[in-house]
């Protein structure tokens, strides 16, 4: 189907329920994008200062309209981690860190070693696989790579860790209260004060 716009457009379309929510559109000019957008007007709108009417085809709907296919996030469930030896990234983040390992997770199911460990009600799941990204060349500070962020209560007591244990760090770069540093296989690691 194809719609003109115009300055009665909003009622039109209003009226004849044309697109809903979570539609994907394509329009059809130079500026071709697919859009998910809550209602076509905002198109209309990012598009009318270059002109006064465009031709807009509705091409495909990817999935049921967001009121029928709505879900919650409720949280981040674990992170997973790769790491070349199990027991030395356990010595790192139960035996430094002081997480514990969550008995409940099957570790027998996976055709790979590893474990899981309990963050507050989240987990980190260490992978024993071959790890793809190069340990070297990485930025020094965590934060300008791809990291997991872990909450904890006082980021001066794990800098006091840190410093004993030789294990390289950076404080955040915005003046926040926390902490970046690797693990063993060079996994970037926030530690961010919550409290």
């Amino acid at each position: 189907m194809a719609i003109m716009l115009d300055p009665s457009f909003k009622a039109l379309h209003l009226e004849e329920n044309l697109v809903g929510r979570g539609d994907v559109i394509r329009l059809a000019s130079e500026y071709d994008v697919k859009v998910v957008v809550p209602l076509l007007m905002v198109c209309f709108d990012k598009l009318n200062p270059i002109a006064n009417t465009f031709v807009v085809v509705v091409f495909d709907v990817v999935g049921p309209k967001l009121e029928e296919n709505m879900f919650e996030f409720t949280g981040v469930h674990h992170v997973g981690l790769l790491c070349e030896n199990t027991e030395r990234s356990l010595e790192f983040y139960c035996g430094l860190l002081g997480l514990e390992i969550n008995p409940t997770r099957p570790n027998d199911k996976l055709p790979y070693g590893g474990k899981w460990l309990n963050v507050g009600s989240q987990m980190i799941h260490l992978m024993e696989l071959p790890n793809p990204d190069p340990k070297t060349g990485r930025p020094k500070h965590g934060g300008r790579d791809r990291h997991a962020c872990v909450a904890i209560k006082d980021v001066s007591k794990l800098k006091a860790v840190f410093d004993k244990a030789g294990v390289p760090y950076t404080l955040s770069k915005s003046g926040r209260p926390a902490i970046f540093a690797r693990d063993p296989d060079g996994n970037a690691l926030e530690f961010v004060q919550t409290e």
